[in-house]
């Protein structure tokens, strides 16, 4: 049987990790931070840290340092077993890609449980919106005229902010402001509202909502269950989420290597705060692998 993974192209380890020092430096959104860590980057290469020949290894490697300084989960050195694109951004969205082909659109379940509760997952990513609009508006118009709703995120790993407010806008009632991106000169990049139209059928604002978290939750699967939550809209069931907050931008570096640094920081109108480090924290704790029976017992409990 031939093999259908590449083997990783041969690895300038001093050129790339310096290249990915000067990224880091004029990018990364706390800049005294950027500094520390483009500083960080260029002692350990000099001192032969980074002396491999594996891409792989040189990703571990780098990953590790470039999130010693202040835990952020979004910065990283991704390797890619299949060739990443060149252009920014590129990389990631060639490997949601594979996953979108192969996750029914982002949505693997849609079931009618006990009591006319449904229960939806999304994952494993919040893929962008002109991707997932069509699989996204026909889950949620199926799920609409349930009693209560269990929105599963915890395989969810992140994705689209714009997807976000895709499904938070069927799940309320109105137009609403769900998060402000602030740039590194910490000025107003971007605000991110519920648009004011869906193409299906609302689930609406009122209606019991609950919304299944797990250790691996991330990114963009975090932002939905927390927007929800501070909202008051949902309670939250599971497990505290991994604690990733900052939109991310995308280099490649290498063939195999992408490299992937925050360049905003997210505030959320009503907490004005966010999830970055802490995780999003759940309403109901237990563990993950119980998280949908615990909700389904509120939500039938509830609607008796």
């Amino acid at each position: 049987m031939t093999s259908t993974t590449s083997p990783s192209a041969a690895v300038d380890t001093a050129a790339v990790v310096e290249s990915i020092a000067d990224l880091v430096h004029e990018n990364y959104v706390f800049p005294d931070a950027a500094h520390q860590l483009a500083a960080l980057l260029r002692r350990r290469s000099a001192e032969g840290a980074y002396r491999t020949e594996s891409a792989e290894e040189l990703a571990a490697a780098v990953t590790a340092d470039l999130r010693s300084v202040n835990g952020d989960l979004h910065l990283a050195l991704h390797h890619h077993e299949v060739p990443a694109p060149p252009e920014q951004g590129a990389a990631v969205l060639a490997a949601m890609r594979r996953d979108f082909d192969t996750t029914l659109g982002g949505v693997p379940r849609v079931e009618l449980l006990d009591g006319g509760v449904a229960v939806l997952e999304i994952g494993p990513k919040m893929f962008p919106l002109d991707w997932a609009a069509q699989p996204l508006t026909a889950a949620l118009s199926l799920v609409a005229p349930a009693r209560a709703l269990i929105l599963d995120l915890r395989r969810n790993t992140g994705g689209d902010p714009g997807t976000v407010a895709f499904v938070c806008a069927h799940l309320l009632d109105g137009r609403t402001h769900l998060n402000t991106m602030l740039s590194r000169q910490g000025e107003v990049a971007e605000q991110s509202w519920t648009p004011g139209y869906v193409p299906g059928a609302r689930f609406g604002g009122s209606k019991p909502l609950y919304v299944l978290t797990s250790g691996k939750t991330f990114s963009a699967g975090e932002e939905l269950a927390y927007d929800l939550q501070q909202l008051g809209r949902a309670e939250v069931v599971g497990e505290s989420t991994r604690g990733g907050a900052h939109p991310r931008d995308g280099w490649t570096v290498h063939p195999n290597l992408e490299l992937s640094v925050p360049v905003a920081r997210a505030v959320n109108p009503v907490s004005g705060a966010n999830w970055e480090g802490t995780g999003v924290r759940p309403d109901v704790p237990c563990d993950a692998e119980t998280a949908l029976d615990r909700a389904l017992s509120l939500a039938v409990a509830r609607l008796a």
